[in-house]
């Protein structure tokens, strides 16, 4: 019961901070969704760096893991999102935003993830 309440407060706290920054940089920078963009690399990156502690042994205990990976993360970071996003660009016909949209969004998360594994080993 008690890793059930860290992962649904974590996912919480993360989902509210999502749909702050979404909603104030989303409708800033049109057609990009800046803020969708940066929560999923932010939290790929955060991911990374918590697992990486969490690796290490000292650094983190399986509850904290479950509070901030599972829950803070999984709140914070939106595939669903991502994905009705680009509906709406396929929909509008707009292949190009689509297209750098996606693969940014996929390689640079891929990456953000490896280098806060990096960045956990030189803690």
């Amino acid at each position: 019961m008690k890793q059930l309440l860290l992962v649904f407060l974590g996912g919480g706290v993360g989902s509210v901070l999502r749909f702050l920054i979404s909603k104030t940089l989303n409708s800033s920078f049109q057609p990009y969704f800046l803020g969708t963009f940066l929560v999923n690399i932010l939290g790929s990156l955060l991911i990374g760096f918590i697992i990486g502690l969490t690796l290490k042994g000292n650094y983190l205990t399986e509850n904290q893991a479950l509070l901030l990976a599972t829950g803070f993360c999984g709140g914070f970071t939106t595939f669903s999102t991502f994905a009705l996003e680009n509906q709406s660009l396929l929909k509008n016909g707009d292949l190009l935003h689509f297209t750098f949209y996606t693969l940014l969004s996929i390689s640079i998360g891929i990456f953000a993830v490896i280098g806060g594994l990096w960045i956990s080993k030189s803690i």
